[in-house]
């Protein structure tokens, strides 16, 4: 029998070879409360520190640490070591979801800076939403998940439907519901696309990610009725996000939709603001 040395969260713990879980798993179940605990919110101790904190050898700390990984709770970098991941987020896939509702359900805070929310004009986009020429709001958020960024959204909507949304504080609600609430509008059907990309040098830097870190980007269109009212484009993390769908096995629409191709964070090169 192993008693762990005395650390705050572990200073209780006592690995047994005859326990009910296998060493691994009883240093995992502990790694796992103290994660939980935030105590690894500085650094995550090396392979060495944890065989010495609960005596057990390095395969076993490895196997556990292997778990980690596979949830998604641990990342492991060549030559960095080891770090603590946020908690990963999945969003469904075929349903009209808000990233706000996701992540209070999860008991998330969610903030927005909000970096643009303005009128302008932008031919694709208003291509996009069916009303060539026509001026258009633009509002662009980085979004914030306990403080650490996880998304760059950037949305198109029509300013004749919509201007009301010109005088609303983003930093802490979903635009749906303001659509709903300023507008009088709700989304009914939509489309969206996800694909794995690297982002851009500004992207990088407003999600704190490293330079071949991927992302997804994704782009969705919301339609009230056969009206389209929103084209998004998105960069998310993609070790903060899964993508989860579900089928049957009733016949599907499997047409391909068009695709507007213009990159989140980068229309200001593009685009006329109107101030």
């Amino acid at each position: 029998m192993t008693r762990v040395a005395s650390w705050a969260h572990t200073e209780d713990v006592v690995i047994r070879a005859s326990g009910s879980l296998p060493l691994w798993g009883q240093v995992l179940e502990d790694l796992r409360a103290r994660i939980a605990a935030g105590e690894f919110t500085d650094r995550f101790p090396g392979d060495v520190e944890l065989v010495a904190q609960y005596g057990v050898s390095r395969q076993t700390v490895r196997e556990a640490l292997r778990r980690l990984q596979g949830e998604g709770v641990l990342e492991r970098r060549r030559g960095r070591g080891s770090f603590v991941t946020g908690a990963r987020i999945d969003q469904p896939v075929g349903t009209l979801y808000s990233l706000f509702r996701s992540l209070e359900a999860l008991g998330i805070v969610q903030e927005s800076i909000v970096r643009y929310l303005e009128e302008r004009h932008d031919d694709k986009a208003a291509d996009m939403l069916g009303c060539p020429g026509a001026s258009l709001v633009y509002l662009e958020r980085l979004r914030l998940a306990d403080g650490e960024p996880i998304a760059l959204d950037c949305s198109w909507l029509p300013l004749s439907d919509t201007g009301a949304l010109l005088d609303v504080n983003f930093a802490h609600t979903a635009l749906y519901e303001q659509l709903a609430t300023q507008c009088g509008i709700r989304l009914t059907s939509g489309w969206e696309r996800v694909r794995p990309v690297l982002p851009d040098r500004k992207q990088r830097e407003l999600l704190r990610i490293g330079t071949r870190e991927p992302a997804f980007a994704i782009e969705r269109v919301g339609f009230r009725d056969a009206t389209p009212i929103e084209w998004r484009h998105s960069v998310v993390r993609g070790d903060r996000f899964s993508f989860v769908t579900r089928w049957a096995s009733e016949q599907i629409d499997t047409s391909l939709e068009p695709t507007g191709q213009l990159d989140c964070g980068m229309q200001q090169a593009s685009s006329r603001a109107l101030r």
